[in-house]
């Protein structure tokens, strides 16, 4: 419980804002209507809706059963990994179940016996729509952390793949790339793909368990250190070249190249100490929703926007029928603190009657607002308007 309290505790300046309302009735001199605004859904784990693959088949430990020992002691090798027994079993779904205090539960590999032969698994996170990151990705190893890995994302449900960090503890003998670390970024660059060293080094496997994607170093350089100039960062995602595409993804992937060694070179006379074994995945971020959506849920097994603005699809990324007129856009955080659902305003009372826009409005009618809209269906207005997917001609 008090790991969950951290959790929202450590999320809140990412999932509080100004965006959180798609639409309020606004009643003016001229008549009520609805103001819409960009909207986004709330922050949540979202690893509680991801579907895993782990690669290659035979890679997990178990079947046949096989013994295991730790670099702490290397030669008292008594644990066991057996698939057929469900208290000595260690499938890939317990890298996300919920954990009991103090007792960990993890998906573990096989062991090294095959040395020389690379030990290698790729372990891919998949949503099957695109998802917003806001916070670290943390991966929490047991029995020590990769000596090398790479982190991998995809933009088309695992199709194609691109690199997003490199992990080595040295990584220019691993990638030929010199380690950086993200706190150390400028605004230009927060977008930039690196190799750090920081996650990778020995440690003592209890000590050391967590390799990060530092997502929220990147925000910081835009939002402060405690993420509270969120204008700023809103402001920068739309300007900036490239850098919302970095924060979006609809699949994951680790690639483990090289397990624990414990600090030395690896040790032929005993290979059962070398394998991989992670207790937990954390994955915070939101639905990408084009800023066209408030709400995300799950439907016929995947997640999906609830879509505004006269717009559908999984991601709000095309409008409904009958209101294509218009082409598809998506929200902007701009202007703050609002931001624009890109609506357009159609005709008044009658043809070629100029209607005023939405920032007329605001300048020469007062207005009432409300935060929800009232308990009635919605009452069609000449006035109202219809959000940049136009309606029918």
């Amino acid at each position: 419980m008090l790991h969950l309290v951290a959790l929202l505790l450590h999320c809140l300046p990412l999932a509080s804002g100004d965006y959180d309302i798609c639409k309020s009735w606004v009643t003016t001199d001229e008549g009520p209507t609805w103001e819409f605004y960009a909207c986004q859904p709330k922050v949540m784990r979202l690893k509680d809706y991801v579907k895993v693959k782990v690669e290659p088949s035979g890679i997990t430990c178990g079947d046949p059963p096989e013994r295991f020992c730790s670099h702490e002691n290397p030669y008292l090798c008594s644990n066991e990994c057996d698939a057929s027994n469900p208290d000595l079993a260690h499938p890939p779904r317990l890298m996300f179940d919920k954990e009991d205090e103090g007792l960990a539960t993890y998906w573990q590999s096989v062991t090294w016996s095959r040395y020389p032969s690379p030990l290698e698994a790729n372990i891919t996170l998949s949503w099957n729509k695109s998802v917003e990151l806001t916070d670290d990705v943390v991966v929490t190893f047991e029995y020590g952390r990769p000596t090398v890995m790479v982190l991998e994302k995809s933009l088309d449900n695992g199709r194609t793949w691109q690199p997003y960090q490199f992990y080595a503890e040295d990584c220019m003998e691993a990638f030929g790339m010199a380690a950086r670390r993200a706190r150390d970024l400028s605004s230009s660059g927060a977008h930039r793909v690196l190799c750090t060293e920081e996650y990778s080094r020995w440690a003592g496997s209890k000590k050391e368990k967590h390799v990060r994607f530092e997502v929220r170093d990147r925000l910081a350089i835009f939002a402060g250190p405690d993420l509270r100039n969120m204008g700023n960062l809103y402001t920068r995602l739309e300007s900036a070249k490239g850098l919302k595409e970095f924060f979006t993804l609809t699949d994951l992937r680790m690639r483990l190249l090289r397990p624990a060694l414990g600090g030395t070179y690896v040790q032929r006379e005993n290979l059962y100490k070398y394998f991989y074994a992670i207790s937990n995945i954390e994955v915070i971020g939101r639905c990408k929703c084009n800023l066209h959506a408030n709400l995300c849920s799950v439907r016929e097994g995947s997640l999906q926007c609830e879509c505004e603005h006269n717009t559908t699809g999984p991601d709000c990324g095309k409008c409904k029928r009958n209101f294509r007129t218009r082409s598809w856009r998506a929200g902007s955080y701009l202007p703050l603190p609002h931001g624009s659902p890109n609506c357009h305003q159609p005709n008044a009372f009658s043809p070629g009657t100029p209607t005023p826009s939405l920032g007329q409005q605001e300048r020469t009618a007062p207005r009432h607002r409300q935060k929800h809209p009232p308990p009635c269906p919605y009452l069609p207005t000449p006035r109202g308007p219809s959000c940049k997917c136009g309606g029918p001609p």
